[in-house]
């Protein structure tokens, strides 16, 4: 069955859905948007750390992904706004990360592939690595979900409760970092933090719990990796970008039936 890439690449979306839902709920309330974003352009950077060492892509972008995301952590609120660091370091990150792989000599990249994503291509060691990562991401916020969600509601209620609230951000930092390394052969670089994003908004307006939102946004976000890639096969249109533009649709959708419930109200 895993002969056919079709099938490999529906797996893969499916496990990153799974990723990236639970991890989006926390980046929606926390509104750490741009912070997902950063972590993401950061990749790029790995990727050339990767091909220049010749070993595999998920190390090398798991490495630059975490050492950004942390980085950011401790130096924010030391002289300057979330933003302008985000900002800062992200677009930095990503342009040494395409300088870099400009340099590589005797390499040949498709640096589409890493930037949009290649889904169709997935093996099956990357199946391995999707799933794997996808698990291990889930366990994470599994483990720590009442201690995450207290420290997101409320940092002061979590010191109260006997928790630090910043260990909580560093193991959203972890599992952020993780969840872009496996999603780049899926969506690429520039459209991971959709994945994070736009199905966690889309079930925002269902969810009627923290934990029925991260259900829904799972269910969401496998929705739009099938119906994205039989979208792109039906229309030849490029994989990644389809399926980012379904959970779109669906965003716009589910948004407007929240907002017809509450006229209602």
């Amino acid at each position: 069955m895993l002969d056919d890439f079709m099938t490999r690449a529906t797996l893969a979306g499916v496990g990153v859905a799974f990723a990236a839902a639970p991890l989006g709920c926390f980046v929606v309330w926390r509104r750490m948007a741009y912070f997902g974003d950063a972590t993401a352009h950061a990749a790029i950077l790995g990727v050339a750390l990767s091909l220049t060492l010749q070993v595999p892509i998920f190390p090398g972008a798991l490495a630059i992904a975490l050492v950004m995301a942390l980085t950011v952590t401790l130096l924010s609120g030391r002289g300057y706004a979330m933003d302008t660091l985000l900002g800062v370091m992200a677009h930095s990150a990503l342009a040494f990360g395409l300088v870099a792989v400009s340099f590589l000599s005797g390499i040949r990249i498709d640096l589409m592939a890493y930037l949009f994503g290649d889904i169709l291509s997935v093996s099956r060691s990357d199946l391995i690595v999707i799933w794997g990562g996808a698990a291990l991401v889930v366990a994470l916020i599994a483990w720590r979900w009442s201690q995450l969600l207290t420290a997101t509601l409320n940092e002061e209620l979590a010191y109260a409760s006997g928790f630090d609230p910043k260990r909580e951000q560093l193991i959203l930092t972890l599992a952020l970092a993780i969840t872009v390394a496996v999603a780049i052969k899926v969506v690429g670089i520039l459209l991971i933090a959709a994945m994070l994003i736009i199905p966690a908004a889309a079930a925002r307006s269902l969810a009627r719990s923290p934990e029925s939102m991260a259900l829904i946004a799972a269910a969401i976000g496998a929705t739009s990796a099938v119906a994205g890639l039989r979208g792109a096969y039906i229309f030849d249109t490029p994989a990644g970008p389809s399926i980012v533009c379904v959970a779109a649709i669906l965003f716009a959708c589910f948004s407007l039936i929240g907002w017809q419930r509450q006229t209602r109200i």
